[in-house]
């Protein structure tokens, strides 16, 4: 989630690279709409939504972070 700025726009490109290594099949949404930030609590951006929970929010987890949750979330 996040409005477009360097920041949402990493965190956007790095969740697509670690789909795209790791092979996994998901839904990627980029949710730019500032409504939906407040159903998720999300006051900062960026912010990561997996599977309706908010995992991060004002920050960029590290590559190998994301990965482990991204990995999860398709089991």
């Amino acid at each position: 989630m996040g409005t477009g700025c360097p920041n949402c726009s990493k965190l956007e490109q790095l969740c697509y690279d670690v789909a795209a290594e790791n092979n996994l099949d998901m839904n990627l949404e980029k949710v730019t709409d500032i409504s939906k930030f407040a159903d998720y609590s999300i006051m900062f951006t960026p912010g990561l939504v997996i599977n309706g929970k908010v995992m991060s929010s004002g920050k960029i987890p590290t590559k190998s972070t994301l990965t482990h949750w991204m990995i999860d979330a398709t089991k």
